[in-house]
């Protein structure tokens, strides 16, 4: 017997997706600054238009203008080439953070959701155990007991951000695992994992992209959080909260050199965000067509 006679699926039309976010200005203008960003970040070598860590202390803080459309930092580097090469950082970081938590938690969510018992017990007590941790408290001392460095504070965040998705999707399988084409495929004799992965994952995967798109932002704003307290990426390293920290000394008489970074940081932030609240409403249930068969 085929699967598909006996396997439902949502009528996800790629149509009316589209047509569901351009519908919505604020997300369609999100999805736009996301595709700039991203072009941004993959040719930023031949957009800059100097190295971003070359230093010449005879040109330290410069004026906007000619050579250096932004000026130079202080330590004569081109801010416009840094701005554009924090934006590679920023952005691998966001997707790597995301995907990576999203994939454990999804893991975690899926199994403890299918087998339940003692242990759906187990892990959902270590959820709430790192639920119960602050997040920043947990990511600084993960960081102070390895070392600064942007490794050591993808680690932390990951550690931390896998939760939300686990939670999500156990509530998903507990109540997709009982369905008629659950139960059809393990009377066809289908294993445990085929099932849990061709048949229950998919139809969890809407909340999941949602929350993978809201998380992204996170992660970039604690990049360049951690980055600014001098416990992230590391200089001469082109990365927008670096950048903040070390233009504090020069935020009077040159504010340009904090501007730029923190207004790259701010729109990446918005524009993720703003995605994300479209693609939330655009696969809201209320609004997806019902089962076929």
């Amino acid at each position: 017997m085929s699967e598909t006679v006996i396997t439902p699926h949502v009528s996800f039309h790629r149509g009316e997706l589209w047509s569901a976010i351009t519908r919505d200005r604020a997300a369609f203008a999100g999805g736009i600054l996301v595709i700039l960003l991203v072009f941004v970040a993959l040719f930023a070598p031949w957009l800059a238009p100097h190295d971003p860590v070359r230093q010449d202390l005879a040109r330290a803080l410069l004026p906007p203008g000619g050579e250096y459309p932004l000026g130079t930092d202080e330590m004569g580097r081109c801010l416009l080439s840094r701005v554009l090469f924090g934006a590679r950082i920023s952005l691998a970081v966001g997707f790597f953070v995301g995907g990576l938590a999203a994939i454990l938690g999804m893991f975690i969510g899926l199994v403890a959701g299918y087998y339940g018992g003692l242990l759906d017990e187990v892990l959902m007590r270590l959820t709430d155990i790192f639920m119960g941790l602050p997040n920043i408290v947990f990511v600084l001392a993960v960081v102070g007991v390895l070392g600064p460095g942007l490794k050591h504070t993808v680690l932390a965040l990951v550690v931390m951000g896998w939760v939300p998705f686990a939670r999500l999707v156990r509530g998903s399988v507990l109540s997709l695992k009982e369905r008629e084409f659950v139960q059809a495929a393990r009377a066809l004799g289908f294993s445990h994992w085929r099932i849990m992965v061709r048949h229950i994952l998919p139809h969890a995967l809407g909340p999941v992209v949602v929350l993978a798109t809201l998380h992204i932002p996170h992660a970039i704003l604690a990049v360049a959080g951690l980055s600014f307290l001098g416990l992230g990426v590391q200089p001469p390293t082109p990365e927008w909260g670096a950048m903040l920290n070390a233009a504090r000394s020069s935020m009077r008489t040159y504010p340009l050199q904090m501007v730029a970074p923190g207004l790259m940081v701010f729109l990446t932030v918005l524009a993720f965000n703003l995605v994300g609240n479209g693609l939330r409403d655009a696969l809201d249930p209320r609004r997806r067509s019902r089962f076929t068969f």
